[in-house]
């Protein structure tokens, strides 16, 4: 019996180095004192020699000194095994204390000492060590052979939602219908507190009677605690062996090597029937080890990492995923009641997307709620407002019950440049992204940067998505952001946010160019594009409207980010290149905010022709959204600086939109405004900008009622438009579709109805669909006048609404009215 005592003092020692190298160890070491002073030879003092020992055992750990700990360890295993021989009630005593104390560190010795968790025991009966009795007790036994093994914990918590993950267990480990067939294996990933484990709890619980000899559980996280091992290292695997062991029939004679243990392991469970639940995993060699052989077995694998190598062994892999906000609101309700959650509708929806659908923070709110009787869910909510607060306020307790808590060693086991990586990623304004902002974010070249994104998507830290970019996680993002304000120079994040800035400049401005050719452009980026890769006019490149429009949120969070970090130059220029987008796509709220912030960064910069040219665009949006007081008033600041800067071009572009407010306020003074816009880019020699000028005061004029002059205007737009070596062609159906309006002003409907038709055709084509929809309306009035022409009026109204609903304007409606109208 000397090689079992030996076993339970080295288990014993294990569990003590791993809670002195815990955080928990200042809070336990008081009662483990008590332990030893019981047993303490005289002179001793036991107190001071665990905290030595903390000490001792501490730097040890933080040398990364193996050989030291080793030794160190020996030395307590030798201190056990004494005190064990001589009082043989102090084993199971420390077995209480070390669970109440620990139970993460403790798992294995507290089940050599109990036997495990329902049978299996690793002592039974009294064995004799030098005269003296020492007693364990034995595992209940029923019909004369061990009792079924039914090791997996049971959840403790409502268990809601996953319907469609648990079935998709079903089918990938059997059925409840189904027999013996062959060993299957399913393995749950995602991200750290998603619910993984939980599910795997709950699955196993409906499964039971699949499984007629039991089913088996490992906690590898428990297991490199209590060993200080790394997550690579073969000693989890072994261990886990030697549990699986005990827990079959025939356990009492476990081989030293991990071979051995393997073969014996398949042995054992070749006639059986069995679930084996293994938590935690990180490598596709620990799995692989413990697959056990009998027909009809099952293995269910949790992971932080996504262990795709197991594929190749035929296991299914199933991505467990944040809850949607219908499953969030359920948890909630779980925890907190049905009646709490409707008592408070708005508070509870915010709570369940302030926490991104990730249950551990779902349940961390609801313990908050529950804890605290004067806190209201809307409460709660509004403190999660606040980004620099969220991870702290979902916390109970301390460090320990946190996001951070949950997230903490899936950080800690990345590599170093991958650590980098993820804590730069939390600098970012934007939690999607590709691996070129990346790349910008952390200074890495491109491919470096996708090597350590899969790395950190392997990791769960990151989620890869199908069109080559990449989602954050909002909580893993603020960790991140955590852990990059705790760990990098305080320099770091302005650089950061300069160099994606810079990133997003490059991109946007050579999709306006690749747009717009001949737009006004203010700021001078000839040194940012001079080497900057074109991805638009790549073959197979993104096309750059649908580019602008799918990062036009990104955009946006850098102005505003950068706008804060103070960088004024970047974000003015960064506005103006953004306007492109507006002009194909009437975001109104997007444009007026970026217009909003690129006239202030301008202003700050002293850079008066650049504050001249924003604040006259951003009347635009102001005119769209009725802010017409407002509009005015950065109008007649832009002609101010305009005339002060002493550019011709962007003096004529600023009468120019001051044309356009007159048309709506002061029709009388349009035509003086733009005759000068005109006047002014024939001086410049700017020929685009002189036909876009006569194309105004052509629809300027026909408003003054002189269609004639108005109609020769306009067709002499229309040619100059026409006839350039890169013919203009949404500027060229805009002016069509005027000459259009015209037509009908001096009774020649058939002609005005062609022109528009042919006008909101061309806009379509260059995906102009806000002056499409107008066209489409002003041809819908024409058709309306002319008998026989309802189902022409029907199908340009129904093109305008789908337009406008797209763009969430307002007038969808009314045209909607207008339909159900017809025929009325």
């Amino acid at each position: 019996m000397e090689g079992e005592l030996a076993a339970l003092a080295a288990s014993g020692a294990t569990a003590l180095v791993g809670l002195m190298v815990s955080e928990s160890w200042e809070q336990t070491k008081g009662a483990l004192t008590r332990f030893f002073a019981r047993r303490h030879a005289a002179g001793q003092d036991p107190g001071q020699e665990l905290e030595a020992a903390g000490e001792e055992a501490g730097a040890a750990r933080a040398a990364g000194d193996d050989r030291a700990e080793a030794e160190f360890q020996a030395r307590w295993r030798q201190r056990l095994e004494e005190i064990f021989r001589q009082d043989p009630g102090a084993a199971q005593e420390l077995a209480l204390l070390l669970s109440e104390l620990a139970p993460d560190v403790s798992r294995t010795y507290v089940s050599l000492v109990s036997g495990g968790v329902n049978y299996g025991p690793a002592f039974q009966g009294s064995h004799i060590h030098g005269g003296i009795a020492f007693h364990v007790q034995a595992a209940p036994s029923g019909r004369g052979g061990p009792v079924r093994p039914d090791q997996v914990p049971t959840p403790t918590v409502p268990f809601s939602n996953r319907t469609a993950e648990l079935a998709l267990l079903d089918q990938t480990l059997g059925a409840p219908d189904e027999g013996p067939g062959p060993v299957r294996v399913g393995v749950l990933d995602g991200l750290p507190g998603v619910g993984k484990t939980t599910m795997a709890w709950r699955w196993a619980e409906q499964a039971g009677q699949r499984f007629p000899d039991g089913q088996l559980y490992v906690d590898f996280a428990a297991l490199r605690t209590q060993s200080g091992s790394a997550p690579g290292a073969g000693a989890d695997v072994s261990e886990a062996l030697a549990m699986c062991l005990r827990s079959l029939p025939g356990g009492d004679s476990i081989p030293n090597s991990l071979a051995e243990r393997t073969n014996l392991f398949r042995s054992r469970s070749a006639g059986l029937r069995i679930l084996l639940v293994l938590d935690d995993v990180h490598q596709p060699a620990h799995v692989r080890a413990l697959i056990p052989k009998g027909p009809g077995s099952a293995v269910l694998v949790t992971g932080r990492s996504r262990l795709g190598e197991l594929a190749l062994d035929g296991a299914r892999l199933i991505s467990v995923k944040p809850l949607d906000a219908h499953g969030g609101l359920a948890l909630l309700k779980d925890r907190c009641g049905q009646e709490a959650v409707e008592a408070e509708p708005q508070g509870a929806q915010r709570l369940a997307e302030l926490c991104g659908g990730l249950p551990v923070a779902l349940q961390v709110v609801a313990a908050r709620l529950a804890t605290d009787d004067s806190l209201s869910m809307t409460e709660l909510a509004a403190e999660l407002e606040d980004e620099a607060g969220r991870l702290a306020a979902i916390a109970l307790d301390g460090e320990e019950s946190s996001v951070s808590a949950v997230l903490g060693p899936s950080y800690r086991l990345l590599p170093t440049d991958a650590a980098r990586l993820y804590r730069l990623l939390g600098w970012l304004p934007v939690g999607v992204f590709d691996a070129g902002t990346a790349a910008a974010a952390a200074d890495f070249d491109t491919p470096r940067t996708k090597r350590l994104l899969g790395t950190l998507a392997k990791a769960s830290l990151v989620e890869a998505w199908g069109d080559g970019r990449y989602r954050m996680h909002d909580l893993v993002r603020l960790h991140a952001r955590e852990r990059a304000v705790a760990e990098e120079q305080e320099s770091e994040q302005g650089a950061l946010i300069a160099r994606v800035g810079s990133h997003y400049l490059a991109l946007t401005a050579l999709a306006d160019r690749a747009l717009r050719r001949e737009r006004l452009r203010i700021a001078d980026l000839s040194d940012v594009l001079r080497n900057a890769d074109d991805p638009f006019s790549a073959p197979g490149g993104p096309p750059p409207l649908e580019w602008l429009d799918t990062e036009r949120g990104a955009v946006l969070a850098v102005l505003r980010t950068a706008a804060r970090h103070g960088q004024h130059a970047l974000v003015w220029k960064l506005a103006e290149a953004f306007t492109v987008l507006f002009l194909y796509r009437r975001y109104l709220g997007t444009w007026k905010e970026s217009l909003e912030l690129g006239a202030e960064a301008a202003a700050a910069s002293g850079d008066a022709a650049g504050e001249a040219r924003l604040r006259s665009l951003l009347s635009r949006p102001l005119l769209d959204l009725a802010e017409n007081d407002r509009a005015a008033a950065e109008l007649d600041r832009a002609v101010v600086l305009a005339e002060a800067s002493g550019h011709l071009v962007l003096r004529a572009s600023v009468q120019e939109f001051l044309g356009r407010y007159r048309d709506l306020f002061e029709p009388s003074r349009a035509v003086e405004a733009y005759q000068r816009s005109l006047e002014l880019n024939q001086s410049a020699g700017e020929t685009r900008g002189a036909a876009i000028a006569a194309f105004f005061l052509g629809c300027a004029q026909d408003a003054q009622g002189d269609h004639a002059q108005a109609l020769t205007t306009l067709n002499g737009a229309l040619r100059d438009l026409e006839s350039r070596d890169e013919p203009d062609r949404r500027m060229a159906a805009r002016v069509r579709a005027a000459i259009g309006t015209a037509h009908d002003h001096i009774g020649r409907s058939e002609q005005a109805m062609e022109d528009l038709r042919e006008a909101a055709r061309a806009l379509r084509e260059v995906g102009a669909t806000h002056y499409e929809a107008q066209a489409l309306i002003q041809l819908a009035d024409i058709a309306q006048r002319t008998v026989g022409r309802e189902d022409l009026v029907r199908e340009c109204l129904n093109r305008a609404v789908e337009i406008y609903e797209a763009d969430g304007n307002g007038m969808a409606e009314d045209l909607r009215r207008r339909l159900d109208g017809l025929g009325r």
